[in-house]
């Protein structure tokens, strides 16, 4: 009589369907993903060995070291979005697989993960789909629901933090490219981030008032080229996740701040770039001006979502990635992906935005740390409109390290924005520093008052 194996090769696949048809339940196969990840810092006892290396999940046709291009692209076909499979065979896309991550120390910035571990179990949802600290108050950090179950809990983890620090700035280089694989604009760019609650410094709100009622305050400014140098754009977030942001901008020619409305949130902030406000970090948006979030699948896929410095990246003037494929091999960074174990795949309409270019996105989330290696936009047909793909991790290779404060720096590295449609990528990277000297940091201190007022902003436009 046959050995019947309890985890043959198929397991995980009938546990994922069974888990997504129920339309509850937490990540992990062989166990609750987060307690173990909590209890051990690795993720290898929640997963078989099919879920952990590429070699066993493709019974030898892919290892570890291997590139997929057009030729072997079908051997994962399951495990990829089919932006990504269509860029790999018909627009000669390539990338390198790297081994699974299993360290969670890896999978955050060292801060935020401790704040994960000392908040669980405190973050409740109210009626309306707010998230509140188990003694009222606003969400004092960290993922509010680490071992999530429903969409709703996933989106939260993702919209509280963006960039997982108190402060972020990001020094970026953002490269327009054309349909005829031309880089028709080269940006020089800034992102910042102030959290206003959730903090991770110990008070878990901004100091004055300035945290009550609002989540956050981000701004955005462009230091090359001269046409577009100065112009600079704020957003201030409300708590209530029902309440749509404040947009102000600064444009240079007309030498005076005006207030955006809501829709400018489906826009290029300049010419050439594809990238709008609605697409960060895939959760752009207060999430409940988004609704109808379900979970559409479970599965294993590869993506970005760790270990992104490496390869070398680490190590290129400016961490400049290299570029290929499309007409003049100038459409794509060359990157690495990894086996993720499992992603949630979450599916969400614009129900806020009556005028949406969007129908639906599609959000593929990382259960290991709930950052997304992909999300997919459906125009109004519903059909594939963009594909947004980041790279993440921490800031280490085996020849150099970005340090943040006692620890090896964790953030994104690239990104992509492809218009499948008009068949456009804005390709944008965190650099060390751009134009203008503004360079990458965290935690800095005195971000609000530099770069989140509208004098700021007329500073910064001058």
């Amino acid at each position: 009589m046959a050995h019947i194996r309890k985890y043959d090769f198929d397991y995980s696949r009938r546990h994922f369907m069974e888990k997504t048809a129920t339309g509850f339940g937490a990540a992990g196969v062989l166990g609750a993903l987060w307690p173990i990840m909590a209890e051990t810092g690795e993720i290898n006892n929640a997963y078989p060995e099919e879920l952990l290396s590429i070699e066993a999940y493709t019974k030898g046709k892919i290892n570890t070291g291997d590139w997929i291009n057009a030729d072997n692209i079908d051997l994962v076909k399951d495990i990829v979005d089919a932006g990504l499979y269509h860029e790999v065979k018909q627009q000669g896309r390539k990338f390198q697989i790297q081994a699974t991550t299993t360290d969670i120390t890896k999978m955050f910035p060292h801060e935020y993960l401790e704040a994960t571990l000392r908040n669980q179990g405190r973050a409740k949802l109210d009626d309306d789909g707010n998230v509140w600290t188990d003694d009222g108050s606003q969400w004092i950090g960290g993922h509010p629901f680490p071992n999530a179950k429903t969409g709703l809990e996933t989106i939260c983890n993702m919209t509280l933090s963006w960039g997982r620090h108190d402060e972020s700035t990001y020094a970026m280089i953002a490269d327009a490219v054309t349909s005829e694989g031309d880089v028709a604009y080269d940006y020089s760019m800034i992102w910042a981030e102030q959290a206003a609650s959730g903090r991770l410094n110990g008070d878990p709100m901004m100091s004055d008032g300035r945290g009550e009622g609002i989540l956050r305050y981000q701004s955005t400014w462009f230091s090359a080229p001269n046409d577009v140098k100065g112009t600079a754009f704020i957003n201030i977030w409300p708590y209530d996740q029902r309440e749509f942001p404040d947009l102000y901008g600064y444009l240079p020619a007309f030498k005076r701040v005006r207030r955006f409305p809501t829709n400018q949130r489906f826009e290029p902030l300049v010419a050439g770039l594809n990238f709008y406000l609605s697409d960060a970090w895939a959760a752009g948006d207060p999430y409940l001006t988004w609704g109808n979030y379900k979970i559409v699948a479970r599965q294993p896929f590869l993506g970005s979502s760790q270990n992104s410095w490496q390869g070398g990246l680490g190590d290129q003037p400016g961490y400049r990635p290299q570029t290929h494929g499309g007409p003049k091999d100038q459409t794509f960074f060359t990157v690495t992906k990894e086996l993720i174990p499992e992603v949630i795949v979450l599916e969400a309409e614009p129900t806020g935005f009556p005028r949406a270019p969007y129908s639906k996105k599609r959000i593929y989330v990382d259960a290991r740390n709930m950052i997304f290696p992909t999300f997919l936009s459906y125009d109004r047909r519903g059909d594939l409109f963009k594909v947004g793909e980041p790279g993440f991790g921490q800031y280490k290779n085996d020849t150099s390290v970005v340090m943040d404060g006692a620890h090896p720096a964790w953030s994104w590295s690239w990104y992509h924005s492809h218009d499948m449609q008009g068949d456009t990528m804005s390709r944008i990277q965190q650099s060390d520093q751009v134009k203008g000297g503004y360079r990458s940091e965290y935690n800095k201190g005195d971000l609000y008052d530099k770069y989140m007022t509208k004098a700021a902003m007329r500073r910064l436009g001058t």
